[in-house]
């Protein structure tokens, strides 16, 4: 059997779409109770869009519990979600039966709402060998408790333009393209310079240097904290390698000089200019949306120098809600692994359900868009050498200015590495108020 991934789910921090189901107003709609039919009403609160809609699962969860209705509401980007969150987690009120968060979030989530949010991992039919271990481990507390149960993840490849590369003297095969850089993110910028010495016109190797400072930091064990909890981006020989890295693309004249998720990045897209790009599994949809049908079979999909992770999700259970035994079946039912492989196959959502790894709708997916890529199989190796990562509770606040105060600055303007993390620093530093 060959599985073939055609409706690839989008989502980032920075993009979403808008997505409702039933009459339930916005997030913080407030847990559910009873229909006039007497049923139990389950609701829903996201950021984006998740696919449960999409791909049939709300309605095959209802055909299973006839009693119970399920009614979603979602914020379109999670900066505005995640604050109301917040709030409402704080007041223990207005919050749905289920929500989810980010995983760049979890962290303070854990660490800070444990006491009002169900354990799920008592949840019968939850195992936590379903699970990849370093995603279990995000949503668990130092006594035991795991409040979050994975959704979807973003195991990091490379995505490239075969037409490019040939152009440019290099080899096309995707094996052979991965072992260009493999291990080492450092032949991954040599590579560059020798797409740069025979590139074709007007365009560049990569798209912009804080994707890259993204890419190898997602792949990182420690990054802005370290597991006591201290702030230590400034000292981690990690983070400074990433961005010394990064800001070497930037200097060298490898990048087309873009912001991520910008109009100016979906339009090179579509114009051909640049001929890699970090690339999670959730981006393949956007890259095929973007680039157009001129695209297909120009772009391919090759292992990342070094495993890695950008993005994912994980539901919760509010103790406040009216419906938590309830709420927390639903939950389990949504992340189990035959689940995770059907929104994998009809979304395109990572399953960070390990078991559903070996089922024949992810291993045998393959990607007719990217030259029939095995992606099954190039983001599950991926997804398996991800390392435990530590979180902080203000990982988004480091990296975010990290990316857009610092290396875009290097990128865009010319600025001088040094001075542009310096600047980043101050920043980051004033957010955190140290």
């Amino acid at each position: 059997m060959r599985a073939l991934i055609r409706g690839f789910r989008r989502r980032a921090l920075a993009l979403a779409a808008v997505v409702a189901l039933g009459a339930v107003p916005a997030a913080g709609c407030g847990p559910g109770g009873e229909d006039p039919a007497g049923r139990t009403v389950l609701t829903v609160g996201l950021f984006g869009s998740f696919g449960y809609q999409e791909a049939g699962l709300y309605d095959a969860y209802m055909r299973l519990h006839k009693d119970v209705v399920i009614r979603q509401t979602s914020i379109q980007r999670n900066e505005n979600y995640y604050p109301q969150l917040l709030t409402h987690l704080v007041s223990d009120s207005g919050l749905a039966d289920v929500q989810a968060v980010e995983a760049i979030n979890i962290a303070e989530v854990t660490a800070t709402q444990a006491d009002r949010l169900e354990d799920l991992g008592r949840v019968p039919g939850v195992r936590r060998e379903d699970f990849l271990p370093w995603k279990w481990r995000q949503a668990t507390t130092r006594d035991g408790r795991t409040v979050g149960l994975g959704t979807d993840i973003g195991p990091q490849a490379v995505c490239y333009r075969k037409d490019l590369f040939a152009r440019a003297g290099l080899p096309t095969d995707r094996d052979a393209v991965g072992r260009l850089w493999a291990g080492d993110w450092r032949k991954y910028l040599e590579t560059g310079k020798r797409y740069r010495d025979r590139a074709p016109a007007g365009t560049s190797f990569v798209d912009s240097a804080s994707g890259v400072l993204s890419a190898i930091t997602g792949g990182s064990a420690r990054r802005y904290y370290d597991e006591d909890g201290t702030v230590v981006y400034k000292s981690n020989p990690a983070v400074r390698e990433a961005w010394d890295i990064a800001a070497a693309f930037a200097t060298e004249g490898l990048t087309a000089r873009l912001q991520q998720f910008t109009p100016s990045w979906d339009q090179a897209y579509a114009n051909g200019t640049f001929a890699t790009v970090s690339c999670p599994a959730w981006m393949l949809g956007y890259i095929e949306d973007k680039a157009g049908p001129a695209g297909a079979d120009r772009w391919d999909v090759a292992a990342a120098p070094r495993p890695a992770n950008w993005g994912g999700s994980f539901l919760v259970v509010p103790k406040s809600g009216r419906h938590r035994a309830e709420a927390a079946r639903l939950a389990a039912w949504l992340t189990a692994p035959a689940q995770q492989a059907t929104l994998f196959r009809r979304r395109g959502s990572f399953p960070s359900a390990s078991a559903a790894h070996a089922l024949p709708a992810v291993a045998d997916a393959r990607h007719p868009y990217f030259g029939d890529a095995p992606i099954g199989r190039i983001y599950t190796r991926a997804a398996r050498g991800v390392p435990v990562a530590v979180l902080g509770p203000k990982d988004l606040v480091i990296a975010q200015n990290l990316a857009d105060v610092g290396m875009l600055q290097v990128d865009q303007k010319g600025r001088r590495p040094e001075d542009a993390w310096d600047a980043a620093v101050r920043t980051i530093d004033n957010a955190l108020d140290l």
